[in-house]
């Protein structure tokens, strides 16, 4: 039984998190209030998916996720021509109406599934149900397990593989959707349907073009790439891909990102070094949580030369503190606006055993209202992630 397993099938008692040690953390007391404002908010709300907007623009059809590269402007020189990169400034013109669905969904669908594992209240579930079956098994509005199309380019290509960032946000709602699977809210067979689903994407990810490329990618994309394989292939029991992860964490992702100091060379020379570096050292974290098994602990691999996740997080935790000491250029934009309550400070805490991570997420803003800050805050309701019987 893997970490997973262990967790779904602890179905009694969910208020509390206790590690092997000392530290306790009850997450479920801490986001008690949060949890059901939002998720009050959102039974009201019904499911919308990508089908609802059509991109006029796409080669793809209307199940076919559609978005465009954030950075990328018409040309002044040639208006009508192919779009050039402007690194770090988001065109507001770009199509980002499917991006939008996808994060109204991670927003809404796993603050539902947190209602429902803090109070055991039916209509919390069904209503998490209700957006799973929409989005991966009605074949009237189900999304295809492909991101062909996304982060297009005007003039210059239909799709690309650093597109694949995208799904991110689709890594809480698979987290969310092994504790749904528990609730009685879906017949076995739509919840086949909903596995099928995720495990198709996973193959496209691990064998199209777009996906084997954005698995190459150096930065934080590759970082994003392994955290989504290694969750959706936990979800559909696919322990191979898994150890697969925990195998490229160990031999590329680490020794390639990670300075022997604990900086991110690659995010930090970017045009939004604090938010790359925040945003990598979270996906990290990610992945170690995830993929993380007794015999082989990520959290606490290190290269023989010293690099690992815990060089990184001590590294960003005192600009974490005081944003003022961040030595390094700010960001062109959004600068002002993190950080915010970066999971990877609660996660290392309960995986070192340190109650300064935890105290300092404590402190830090759960629930941010810019988009762009959201965009890159995927792990929205920690207690899907940490909760274990008490």
């Amino acid at each position: 039984m893997d970490r997973r397993e262990f967790l779904a099938a602890s179905a009694a008692t969910l208020w509390s998190l206790k590690s092997p040690a000392s530290v306790r953390v009850d997450v479920a007391r801490i986001d008690r209030a949060r949890i059901l404002s939002a998720a009050n908010r959102y039974l009201g709300e019904e499911p919308r998916t990508i089908t609802s907007v059509r991109a006029s623009r796409s080669e793809g059809g209307l199940h076919d996720y559609f978005s465009e590269g954030d950075y990328w402007w018409p040309d002044p020189k040639n208006p009508n021509g192919p779009y050039i990169r402007r690194d770090g400034f988001s065109n507001p013109a770009n199509f980002n109406d499917h991006r939008e669905l996808l994060i109204r969904l991670s927003v809404q669908m796993p603050a539902l599934t947190a209602a429902w594992v803090i109070t055991r209240k039916k209509i919390y579930a069904d209503h998490a149900a209700a957006h799973l079956r929409a989005w991966f098994v009605d074949p009237d509005t189900r999304m295809n397990p492909n991101l062909q199309y996304a982060q297009a380019i005007h003039g210059v290509t239909p799709g690309r593989g650093i597109g694949i960032i995208d799904t991110l946000h689709l890594v809480e709602v698979a987290r969310a959707a092994s504790w749904i699977a528990r609730s009685g809210a879906m017949k076995p067979a739509e919840m086949d349907a909903v596995r099928r689903w995720f495990a198709d994407y996973v193959t496209w990810m691990t064998t199209s073009k777009n996906g084997l490329e954005e698995r190459a990618a150096k930065n934080n994309h590759g970082t994003c790439w392994v955290a989504q394989v290694a969750e959706f292939a936990s979800f559909t029991g696919d322990d191979a891909k898994v150890a697969d992860c925990r195998e490229r964490f160990r031999t590329v992702l680490v020794p390639n990102q990670i300075a022997p100091d604990g900086r991110l060379p690659l995010e930090l020379a970017r045009t939004k070094p604090y938010s790359y570096s925040l945003f990598d050292m979270d996906a990290l974290s990610l992945i170690c949580e995830i993929a993380s098994r007794p015999s082989d602990d990520l959290w606490t691999f290190t290269t023989p030369d010293g690099r690992g996740i815990r060089k990184t997080i001590d590294f960003m935790v005192p600009y974490i503190r005081d944003k003022s000491k961040w030595p390094f250029p700010h960001d062109v934009e959004y600068f002002d606006d993190l950080p915010v309550r970066q999971p990877s400070l609660l996660f290392a805490g309960i995986a070192y055993n340190d109650p300064a991570y935890i105290e300092l997420w404590k402190t830090l803003n759960p629930d941010p209202t810019v988009p762009e800050i959201i965009r890159n805050f995927p792990v929205r309701q920690p207690v899907l992630w940490v909760s274990q019987p008490s």
